[in-house]
């Protein structure tokens, strides 16, 4: 990735990719399960819309955005870490209000200065039968982090120049809803980012590794 002169340098230089062709399918199959459930479930008239947020800030001269770690429930997402989001809701304009709704919820995010600068590709998650739109956003400064214990048990701020490190992937198996899948991950802070967030990971580092419009490297 080349060398960023400075914060506002990289989300303009970020904002003006998302605006390009995204690689989409192709950066999710980087990272993509082996589960058969993503084969053979499609979406469906139950199927419902949610949002996530990328949020990408400056601390101590790098650039960071949170994950949080999902308690354990009885669901399919128990345990999982993830980008703070959640389902879309009537009171929602759009799906980027969803996002934003849901971080300020989450992980008390203050959202007077966060700035959109765009989006991923949607994602069909089969497990919870979600359409996901990652949003991506930006804000000047460190966020104060506030997590709504029912919903956050932990909150991971992540460098990226450590998510974009190869040396961080790998693969395992893992037990989701009784069938044992054989999954990529990222391992970052002691914890296996997996799924769908591994997969819109991948697509944001293919974004923001593109040396053109559309392009991948």
């Amino acid at each position: 990735m080349a060398a960023l002169e400075s914060f506002s340098a990289f989300t303009e230089q970020l904002t003006q990719k998302l605006k390009f062709p995204l690689p989409g399918e192709t950066a999710h199959q980087l990272m993509m399960s082996t589960s058969k459930l993503r084969l053979t479930f499609k979406p469906n008239t139950r199927t419902r819309k949610s949002a996530v947020l990328v949020l990408f800030y400056p601390y101590q001269n790098d650039i960071y955005f949170p994950l949080i770690l999902r308690p354990a429930y009885d669901g399919v997402h128990s345990g999982q870490v993830a980008f703070p989001g959640g389902r879309y809701e009537l009171s929602d304009e759009n799906l980027i209000r969803t996002a934003l709704r849901e971080a300020q919820e989450e992980i008390g995010l203050r959202l007077n200065d966060v700035k959109i600068l765009g989006a991923l590709t949607e994602l069909f998650i089969p497990a919870s039968n979600f359409h996901v739109l990652p949003v991506v956003a930006a804000m000047p400064y460190r966020p104060g982090f506030y997590p709504d214990p029912r919903e956050v048990e932990d909150i991971f701020e992540i460098k990226l120049e450590e998510i974009s490190d190869v040396n961080i992937i790998g693969s395992s198996d893992i037990q989701v809803r009784g069938e044992q899948v054989h999954a990529p991950h990222y391992m970052v802070q002691g914890y296996k980012i997996w799924g769908a967030t591994a997969m819109m990971i991948s697509e944001l580092l293919a974004v923001l590794n593109a040396s053109e419009p559309g392009a991948e490297s």
